[in-house]
């Protein structure tokens, strides 16, 4: 509140002069205060409807510290001050007073500010009382910091003023306001430091205040309303440690009372005072209450039934009593205070209902007919308010029905009292529209709590009985079908299916919607009832209020029933709502993942898993990649989820032999490939060359496997496929060491599969040889080519009716290189490949003195020289020296004399090489002594070289 502007002297017209003067005299003292005072100027123009700055309380403290520099200040000056002083006080009042928002830190300042100038003027004469209205200042000051919640600065201001007037004699003290400010200082520093948790201390300024109570009626009910205001503060923590403290402050506050009560004579004075009194009384006897001290509570309450003329008659007596008798175990007598509560119609309804509870609570099961009883009697005595028994009810049913372990004792009495027929004719009346909605409410929301408590059968009880509160007019159909679908809910819980199903029918009939439909698709996959399920999901389109939301739904419970085959047909039919173009929550791709998904946890599904595939392959080309898969990093993982998942399968159908599955499935996975990209690159190239290598691969097995032919057109189509792959391969324009390169991240073992799959299928075609030849000498040229390989090939090509000589003898003389280049040559593989560059030699030359055959020959022999015994595989160096002797015998019988002796000598030369032919060797030097001596004109028989076996 604002504080009148003071007149501190009589003449004042001698005061302005003096004022004047003091300001000719001393300019210091006028340049600070006339800071000071434009300041509160702008202070005093400043708008209430804009925030203070924060620069005005800073502005004012700077001259007001310079200020206390320059005392002592004459008194003209400090009676300036206290003028400035004054009406920074009132500046702030009216700022807080027009504005409606809650008093700011900036504004607490500026008041401290005001106090603390007086205390610059220390002896002003001419102001009556100068301590105690400075003092009124800090106290002032220091409840407005207290109600900002910044204790230590009110205890400073608390404290300055109690500096101010502790050196005043008490006893000299006359005038009432000052005698208040005393007490008032003592008791807002107690409040203060209890709040800093000092309790100690605010303990000792209570105690302190007993000196200045000056017998005044106010002043011991403020002090005792004190000390039971900490008891109650520390009464309600529910600490063990504190009640007994608590119990110590309600004494002090008693005795208070009772001393004020001897003390003040005045009637109307002492009312108060006996009202303090009984309340202090009834907060001892809920101390004891809590401490379990029932015999103290019962004395308690007896002195304040005897009290005065009448006694006490507040409704907490009942309650503390009957709670009393409880604790004590005596339920005859806590059950007679109750009924006394019900008979008296002055208790308040929240007081006996509390009443009641607290009696449930203690007595439980075995007071449930107590209870109920008891109710009965408070509906009958309320009969007339349908709100007095909802009150009633949500008493029990609001806080703690749905916990703890009297819950089903609790839903029993509950559901006895709300069946009554006294209660449900109580709402049936007119004008009971509401509290019969209220009622119904109620109910409900009790059946929810013990739905989500998994409590079916309490949740079932409590919504049959909310049924009873809800008229069976058409305009409350809809209500009654909502109540017939959570039953539903509630016996699906209960397993109780064939009752389910029966409150579904009555919800149907009564409001045939999309959750009536989709309660019963449930009641169906609880009995296992597949083609029922199906139908039902299937028929849930046609309802007014369906949205797709209901199949995905649909689709998750089956899931959870593991009833795939509804699983597969739910998301079957969400996906027909994306090819007519509805807008769907979620991409497309979901479904399609999680049909695959379900699929694949079956082998024998392969076929729709494929069927899937190609369908999610075709709808991404139709709508386009990124409104089909998602964008961004979504998409991208999408995009690699089918296309791995389509290369897993490939893998594990072809691990099964189902080759051709396979193939397919490669087919899609290099179509998946092909769409992945990082944003940067358009495609996995590698892998999209990986999986069409491996389905052209599954056909060649597959047509192996069955033993079949392919057509012409599927091979031409399989090699279409294979062209895709040589073209992330190698390109035709590339040179060889370029596209070593670009064939650096594929696996070695997938080129040589290309190229083994294409030299297959060129090899079918009449006009394909040089194709197949040139696609053999690029895996050559390859860092990639292995010499084992090139062997595999030149067999496959040397082989068969449809073998190709010139690539097998170019792929084994490659390998042939490739193998003795090595820093250890796998020599079993070198005989190997000597023998067929001999064999296909022979059988597509025929020509028995050939050259090269003579020069394959001759090279094994070199081969064999300086190997270690042994190293050389001795059956196949045996067969070289034998089928060279053998070549001789045909040029024996010709005549072609040289011919033959060049292929008996190389057969005996490597003969040489082979150990365990000694007898064989012995015998080819005797017939090639001979025949060299024929053919120097002695008389042997050399007609027929002898052949060796």
């Amino acid at each position: 509140m604002r504080i009148s502007e003071i007149s501190p002297i009589q003449d004042h017209r001698r005061a302005s002069a003096t004022t004047a003067e003091a300001v000719d005299t001393d300019s210091d003292h006028s340049t600070v205060l006339s800071k000071i005072e434009s300041t509160i100027k702008l202070l005093e123009r400043h708008t209430p409807a804009h925030p203070l700055p924060d620069s005005y309380a800073s502005e004012i403290r700077l001259p007001v510290a310079q200020l206390s520099q320059l005392a002592p200040l004459p008194n003209s000056a400090k009676l300036l001050v206290w003028k400035l002083s004054y009406r920074l006080w009132n500046a702030c009042v009216d700022l807080s007073n027009a504005s409606s928002r809650k008093i700011s830190e900036e504004l607490a300042k500026l008041r401290q500010v005001a106090a603390e100038m007086l205390l610059v003027t220390d002896d002003v004469a001419g102001i009556p009382s100068p301590a105690f209205k400075a003092a009124l200042f800090f106290y002032k000051t220091g409840l407005v910091w207290y109600d900002l919640r910044k204790f230590d600065l009110a205890n400073t201001c608390f404290e300055k003023a109690t500096d101010l007037v502790s050196n005043i004699e008490i006893n000299s003290v006359s005038d009432d306001d000052e005698r208040k400010l005393l007490l008032d200082l003592n008791l807002a520093r107690s409040r203060a430091s209890w709040e800093v948790s000092d309790r100690n201390l605010a303990i000792a300024l209570l105690n302190r205040s007993k000196s200045v109570l000056f017998g005044v009626s106010r002043n011991y009910n403020a002090l005792a309303h004190q000390y039971l205001s900490f008891g109650k503060t520390l009464l309600s923590t529910s600490e063990v440690s504190t009640v007994n403290e608590a119990l110590k402050l309600m004494n002090d506050a008693l005795e208070l009372c009772e001393k004020g009560l001897r003390v003040v004579k005045r009637t109307e004075d002492t009312l108060s005072l006996k009202e303090l009194r009984l309340k202090t009384l009834r907060f001892i006897a809920a101390a004891h209450l809590q401490s379990d001290e029932f015999e103290s509570v019962l004395k308690c309450v007896k002195v304040l039934r005897e009290v005065g003329s009448g006694g006490d008659h507040h409704p907490s007596l009942s309650v503390l009593a009957m709670k009393a008798w409880l604790g004590l175990g005596r339920f005859s007598e806590a059950e007679k205070e109750l009924k006394g509560m019900v008979l008296n119609k002055g208790i308040p309804e929240c007081v006996w209902v509390s009443a009641v509870e607290s009696y449930f609570l203690a007595a439980g099961a075995a007071g449930a007919e107590t209870v109920k009883a008891v109710f009965l009697g408070l509906l009958q005595r309320c009969h007339v308010s349908a709100g007095a028994a909802i009150r009633v009810i949500n008493r029990v049913v609001g806080n703690g029905l749905c916990k703890g372990e009297g819950m089903k004792v609790r839903a029993k009495v509950v559901g006895e009292l709300v069946s009554d027929e006294r209660m449900v004719a109580l709402f049936d009346r007119e004008g009971a529209v509401t509290e019969r909605t209220t009622m119904h409410a109620l109910l409900w929301n009790c059946g929810t709590e013990h739905f989500r408590s998994k409590d079916y059968v309490l949740s079932a009880e409590m919504f049959e009985k909310s049924m009873l509160y809800v008229p069976h007019g058409i305009e409350n159909r809809n209500l009654r079908a909502k109540g017939y679908r959570v039953l539903c809910l509630c016996h699906l819980g209960l397993l109780q299916l064939d009752r389910a199903e029966e409150y579904i029918d009555e919800a149907e009939k009564l409001e045939p919607n999309i959750a009536s439909s989709f309660l019963k698709f449930k009641i169906f996959l609880q009995k296992n009832d597949h083609s029922s399920a199906i139908a039902q999901m299937q028929a849930m389109p046609s309802c007014l209020d369906f949205t797709t939301d209901f199949i995905s739904l649909s689709a998750h419970e089956a899931l959870a029933c593991r009833s795939l085959p509804v699983a597969v047909a739910s998301l079957s039919q969400l996906l027909n709502f994306y090819y007519s173009g509805k807008a769907m929550p979620i991409n497309e791709v979901v479904v399609f993942r999680t049909l695959i998904t379900i699929l694949s946890q079956e082998p024998a599904n392969d076929t729709d898993v494929l069927k899937h595939m190609k369908r999610a392959h075709i709808r991404q080309s139709e709508v386009g990649a990124d409104l089909f898969f998602g964008k961004s990093e979504v998409g991208r993982r999408e995009k690699n989820w089918l296309a791995a998942n389509a290369w897993n399968l490939g893998v594990r159908t072809g691990q099964e032999k189902n080759y051709e599955l396979s193939a397919e499935f490669f087919k899609v996975a290099s179509e998946f490939y092909k769409i992945v990209g990082d944003g940067e690159t358009e495609g996995n190239e590698e892998m999209v060359c990986k999986s069409i290598i491996l389905a052209v691969s599954a056909i060649i097995a597959d047509e192996k496997h069955h033993k079949g032919t392919l057509q012409e057109s599927e091979i031409t189509q399989a090699i279409e496929l294979l062209g895709r792959a040589g073209k992330i391969l190698t390109s035709s324009s590339s040179s060889i060491k370029k596209n070593d390169d670009q064939i650096a991240a594929i696996e070695p073992h997938f080129f040589f599969v290309y190229t083994w799959s294409a030299s297959d299928l060129y090899s079918r075609l009449s006009d394909t040889g040089s194709q197949q030849l040139q696609l053999v000498k690029n895996f050559a040229s390859s860092k990639c080519c292995n010499p084992k390989h090139l062997v595999q090939i030149g067999l496959e090509a040397s082989q068969g009716p449809r073998s190709n000589p010139e690539v097998a003898v170019f792929a084994f003389k490659a390998s042939l290189a490739a193998l003795l280049a090595s820093p250890s040559p796998d020599y079993q593989t070198v005989a190997l490949v000597l023998r067929n560059l001999i064999s296909v030699g022979s059988i597509h030359k025929g020509e028995p003195d050939d050259e090269s055959i003579m020069e394959m020959y001759k090279q094994a022999y070199r081969i064999m020289v300086g190997l270690k015994e042994g190293k050389y595989p001795s059956e196949e160096a045996k067969w070289l020296a034998m089928t060279a002797w053998n070549r001789a015998a045909l040029p024996v019988k010709l005549g072609q004399v040289e011919t033959a002796k060049k292929w008996m000598s190389m057969g005996l030369e490597l003969a040489a090489k082979v150990p365990g032919m000694h007898m064989y060797r012995s015998c080819m030097e005797e017939y090639l002594g001979g025949f060299e001596k024929k053919l120097n004109g002695q008389d042997h028989d050399q007609s027929r070289t002898p052949a060796l076996s």
